[in-house]
């Protein structure tokens, strides 16, 4: 991001501020998607973190962090939501839709349900974490730096929640040879 437009906004200008989340909209919602695993709950956060995004502006200190910040911001209004979301049920999963005409087709799908298991049994600091460092390629260091929570947190919990992911996989797996063993 430009730091004179970052300054604008901090100083109160409504259109350089709009820019700045025009330009962080598609990644912002990209992260909360994934995260949530449901677009309404993502379009939520999103909206929510961009309104405490300009309520809090004129505390941000480094104009340099601005997308680190606004990231931070999404991933905790993501945190809110999930909670919000598990006192009145579970995560709706949405696998996405399969492009037609792709080379094995039920094993494109059968690979995205499982990973969508997987992910369904992690909560939703986990998944920030594999979001961050997978999806979005942010570095371990920066993915600290966004959940402001050391470095070496973010290490120890990327690798539970790979195992997490893990277990999920090889459950299914053994569950898939014990059907096969009865049939």
């Amino acid at each position: 991001m430009r730091r004179d437009l970052v300054e604008r906004a901090v100083s109160g200008d409504h259109d350089a501020f709009a820019q700045l989340a025009s330009a962080m909209l598609g990644r912002s919602y990209s992260v909360a998607r994934l995260i949530l695993r449901d677009p309404d709950l993502a379009h939520d956060a999103v909206q929510e973190a961009f309104v405490a995004a300009w309520r809090d502006l004129a505390g941000l200190r480094d104009p340099e962090r601005f997308e680190s910040w606004l990231t931070r911001l999404v991933v905790r209004s993501c945190y809110r939501e999930a909670r919000r979301r598990q006192r009145f049920g579970r995560f709706e999963v949405d696998i996405g839709s399969i492009e037609p005409g792709t080379p094995d087709e039920s094993r494109h799908i059968a690979d995205r349900d499982q990973l969508e298991r997987g992910f369904r049994h992690l909560d939703p600091e986990q998944r920030a974490i594999l979001v961050l460092h997978f999806f979005q390629g942010l570095p371990l260091t920066e993915v600290a730096d966004v959940l402001a929570i050391p470095t070496g947190t973010v290490k120890s919990r990327l690798h539970r929640s790979m195992g997490a992911i893990r277990a999920t996989l090889d459950a299914d797996a053994r569950a898939a040879m014990l059907r096969e063993e009865r049939a």
